[in-house]
């Protein structure tokens, strides 16, 4: 499994935030387009039928240097595991045909996301969208590099780069 950007891949699937949680939520991306499952079903919304996409309340990394983050990480996944929280709230917002969807989805970055990497995030989600680009690019990097783990912070920059360009 791995992490790039607002992304988490596996050998499997794409998900917007993190692989689905303990009661099973989660925003799964597709070819056809994306898939929020809940403990109380599921919604699919294809692509073409999608006018935008776009993740509020990202939280953003604000704790400089690797150990810090690292630390900052462990010590806000163990106060929520001892406050009884879970993973943060996020919220995708759809616009669709008919009308605007709110869907709940949970960061997988304790410590909070990149700038960088929120902004080229929502730069590809929307392309999604446009159908400009192809979530299976994610999942054909994820078939051959989702066990290698979280890439480094400028592999995970340079591959939502090349992922929002426009291919020629």
């Amino acid at each position: 499994m791995a992490m790039v950007g607002l992304f988490w891949i596996t050998v499997d699937a794409v998900y917007v935030g993190s692989p689905p949680t303990v009661i099973g939520g989660c925003v799964k991306l597709t070819a056809e387009g994306l898939e929020a499952v809940d403990p109380d079903g599921s919604r699919a919304w294809n692509w073409e039928d999608l006018r935008s996409a776009v993740v509020e309340d990202v939280p953003v990394s604000g704790v400089s240097g690797r150990v810090s983050r690292l630390i900052g990480s462990m010590v806000s996944a163990a106060a929520g595991v001892f406050l009884g929280e879970g993973p943060r709230e996020m919220r995708l917002w759809l616009e669709t045909e008919g009308g605007p969807e709110e869907v709940t989805v949970y960061a997988a970055a304790a410590g909070g996301y990149a700038a960088r990497e929120i902004v080229l995030s929502m730069e590809l989600l929307a392309r999604f969208v446009a159908r400009t680009a192809d979530p299976r690019v994610l999942g054909a990097w994820g078939r051959e590099h989702g066990r290698e783990g979280t890439p480094p912070r400028a592999e995970r920059e340079a591959l939502l780069e090349a992922w929002t360009r426009p291919e020629t």
